[in-house]
């Protein structure tokens, strides 16, 4: 079973799929023959048959005169009923007044014609530009050349728009000079810029300070010259590099930059004098004529020889003394050749020095002969520094000892109730119940732990109260309150001062009971009241009334 097309010039781009019902039978065909059948889909193959044709015959795109080089103008694309590499094509430009700004390159995923911007554009140069662009396929089949040229153009016009530039300066550096002399107020040059725009807006200047921090320089904001604002130092600075800015007088956010190179002209305003500090050493036995330094930019006074900027020291006598004279100074009279020429005086310090017989310098202290056998500096510093260490850890030592601190805690044979001390403390009064445990000081029966002191060891520790009998009340009271002292003694959150505290105390109770009984005078009370003279001058009242003498019961 061969399938064979039945029609000519089939198109895929119309149809590119066919799908068969083949039929199979035997007996050659005839009736009571048995048959099957079977489906066939016959895909259609592409061909370059189909030419690239543009949608539009022109484009127009605007771009303004801003735009970076390199960037993407506008993409176009040519249609194109092939498929694969018969629908790739390629672009150019073949005619048009922007043939040297603009280019036309292919992307090869989507096919596209992409163009982009060479050069920068400038509005007021050129407004616009026109480009004939061709695309053709890249693989054309020699087959289908009759259905025509594989190929089409079109026309892409670029419109370029105004856009408000910087100004702009005449030249990219300029480079000036000045001398060091100059006065203030003196003309360096001048810069120049102008607006690009159509406009043509006035340009006003002035100086980047961030590059002139110093303020050297001035400049006028409408003309562009550049003068001195202060003096000039060649040694100190010897090129200036400073920026200036133009700026659109009617938009001052248009800013141009223009770069000065300034360089300072050299005078003759600096004396000379040495190098460096000079000091040489000579021997005693030196001989006359003898080199002994060279020294920069001098004359010296006795003899002298030039070589470029140096200049060399002879002796013109024999032998010197150190006991004598250890040191020269000698004055160097030293005069440039600028115009006009500057001197200056400086001074060349030589030693005279014991040397040894190859003429190296052994020694150059005069005081060797004077004192051989003394301490050198070096050993008296030492000492020195040794004194006054020791010094320094006495002092800290007594001034340690002076602020040790006295203890808190006074011995006991120290009597402090003799000072008076004010204290401006405000107790919290009867209602402050937190700050003391008022039924302890009423209640003499109490037993308390005693609490020992963590800064001193306690004389006497109590192990268990006392039991109190029936003994006359002043004694009782006299215990309680020598209790109360221990306890304030021993107790380490008792103050540091002296305190009164106040105690409820009313004892063990009367073996009189009251003293306000009517009866308690009569001759039947069996009570004893005769314990009433023990108790002091103050009961003695009551004693004579109460007691049992003869004498006193009526005085």
């Amino acid at each position: 079973g061969v399938i064979k097309t039945a029609l000519p010039n089939m198109d895929r781009e119309a149809k590119d799929q066919y799908l068969l019902v083949i039929q199979a039978k035997d007996m050659v065909g005839q009736n009571g023959g048995l048959s099957g059948t079977t489906s066939v889909t016959v895909t259609l193959t592409d061909v370059n048959d189909n030419p690239p044709r543009f949608p539009r015959r022109s484009y127009q795109y605007n771009v303004p005169e801003s735009l970076p080089v390199a960037s993407v103008v506008a993409r176009i694309k040519a249609a194109d009923a092939d498929v694969g590499p018969n629908a790739e094509m390629e672009y150019k430009i073949v005619d048009g007044d922007g043939l040297g700004v603009f280019k036309i390159s292919v992307d090869k995923d989507t096919q596209e014609g992409i163009i982009t911007v060479q050069k920068e554009l400038d509005f007021e140069a050129k407004t616009s530009y026109t480009l004939r662009i061709e695309a053709a396929n890249m693989h054309v089949d020699p087959r289908f050349l009759s259905l025509g040229p594989f190929s089409d153009m079109t026309t892409v016009k670029i419109i370029v728009e105004d856009v408000d530039e910087p100004p702009v300066f005449t030249s990219r550096l300029y480079s000036m000079v000045v001398s060091e002399a100059a006065k203030v107020g003196t003309i360096i040059g001048t810069v120049a810029a102008h607006d690009p725009d159509a406009s043509n807006s006035p340009v006003r200047y002035s100086i980047d300070r961030n590059t002139d921090l110093e303020r050297y320089f001035n400049i006028d904001a409408n003309s562009g010259v550049i003068t001195t604002a202060k003096s000039l130092d060649r040694e100190t600075n010897a090129v200036h590099n400073i920026t200036v800015l133009a700026m659109e007088s009617q938009n001052p956010a248009q800013v141009g930059r223009g770069y000065v190179a300034i360089t300072i002209l050299d005078i003759n305003d600096n004396a000379p004098e040495f190098a460096m500090e000079y000091e040489t050493t000579l021997c005693e036995n030196a001989q006359p004529g003898l080199c002994f330094r060279n020294v920069m930019y001098f004359i010296f006074i006795f003899l002298f020889l030039y070589l470029d900027n140096t200049a060399t020291v002879l002796t013109r006598r024999n032998g010197f003394r150190r006991q004598e004279q250890s040191v020269f100074y000698l004055p160097i009279f030293i005069v440039d050749s600028g115009s006009p020429s500057l001197s200056s005086t400086n001074t060349l310090t030589i030693r005279v020095c014991d040397c040894d017989a190859d003429g190296i310098a052994q020694t150059c202290n005069a005081e060797a002969y004077i004192l051989p056998a003394g301490l050198s500096t070096g050993a008296l510093i030492a000492i020195l520094a040794c004194v006054l260490t020791l010094l320094v850890l006495v002092l800290l030592i007594v001034t340690m000892r002076r602020r040790k601190k006295e203890p808190l805690i006074f011995d006991e044979e120290r009597d402090i109730r003799e000072n008076i001390v004010r204290y401006d403390d405000e107790g919290g009064g009867e209602e402050d119940t937190e700050a003391f445990d008022m039924a302890a000081l009423r209640n003499l029966n109490i037993i308390r732990d005693t609490k020992t002191r963590r800064d001193v060891t306690p004389e006497i520790q109590f192990l268990s109260r006392p039991t109190f009998k029936s003994i006359p009340d002043n004694v009782i009271f006299r215990e309680f309150i020598w209790e109360r002292l221990k306890e304030a003694d021993v107790d380490p959150c008792a103050p540091p001062y002296d305190s009164l505290q106040t105690y409820a105390f009313e004892g063990n109770g009367s073996v009189a009971e009251s003293l306000s009984s009517l009866d308690s005078i009569s001759s039947n009370s069996d009570q004893n009241y005769d314990y009433l003279s023990d108790w002091g001058p103050r009961f003695k009242r009551l004693a004579d009334m109460y007691g049992t003498g003869p004498d006193c019961l009526y005085s």
